[in-house]
């Protein structure tokens, strides 16, 4: 049975500049990515003190997780995305590199945006949590280590 993933913003809410105020899968199977960071594969952190740059490292972070799972940034249902510092302007500048990043439908959903004191690596500036609806079968063996 084929995933159905529906993305309602009811009148009563607000407008919102891209994502959805809920999101309902109907069947399938979840996957939860763990927080994605901005670490190459040898496990280094990318761009220190650059935000775009670290961005783009998650991204691509992120997309390896989605392909493991057979899942594209569309089947995404939930992300939360933690960005170091309470500079609004500097929020929505990290909002917009996501979402018009190679996985920015994956920001079409029910998402959430917050200003962090740290995050877990030092230097670390951007985090993105994602969570993805899946056909009820896998369609091939996940890469793993």
């Amino acid at each position: 049975m084929a995933t159905e993933i529906s993305r309602i913003n009811p009148n009563g809410l607000h407008p919102t500049p891209g994502y959805h105020h809920i999101t309902v899968v109907e069947s399938g199977r979840t996957a939860f990515l763990a927080g994605q960071c901005p670490l190459d594969r040898s496990g280094a952190l990318v761009g220190p003190g650059d935000l775009e740059a670290q961005i783009d490292q998650v991204v691509a972070n992120a997309l390896v997780a989605l392909a493991a799972v057979g899942a594209e940034p569309s089947q995404v249902v939930r992300s939360v995305v933690y960005v170091v510092g309470d500079d609004v302007a500097v929020l929505g500048d990290a909002w917009r590199r996501l979402t018009t990043s190679a996985i920015g439908s994956a920001f079409t959903t029910a998402s959430t945006l917050l200003g962090v004191a740290c995050l877990g690596f030092p230097g670390q500036l951007v985090e993105v949590d994602l969570t993805a609806a899946l056909a009820d079968r896998a369609e091939g063996p996940a890469d793993t280590l």
